[in-house]
């Protein structure tokens, strides 16, 4: 999986940035992911009620933490060995 597609769905969450957010919906190739923005699109611009707002943003944040755990442990063993060559 891509992990800068996690990093990039958190920035795009905390900066309100729905357009990219949308927009990383359709690119991204991890099926969840893009469901999970939907579902958090959707409620964020048809709900009346906060708390099905809520609810979906914290299912897209656990999520993008759950994937961070999952698939972010090799890459960030490359990132380190990058950086340490520049």
């Amino acid at each position: 999986m891509n992990n800068v597609d996690y990093d990039r769905a958190l920035y795009y969450t905390h900066r309100s940035q729905w357009d990219n957010l949308l927009i990383l919906m359709v690119r991204t190739k991890d099926d969840l992911l893009s469901k999970r923005i939907e579902h958090l699109l959707h409620a964020y611009h048809f709900s009346h009620d906060y708390t099905v707002i809520e609810r979906n943003l914290y299912s897209l944040l656990r999520y993008i933490d759950h994937a961070h755990e999952m698939y972010g442990t090799n890459e960030e063993t490359s990132t380190e060995l990058n950086y340490s060559q520049i």
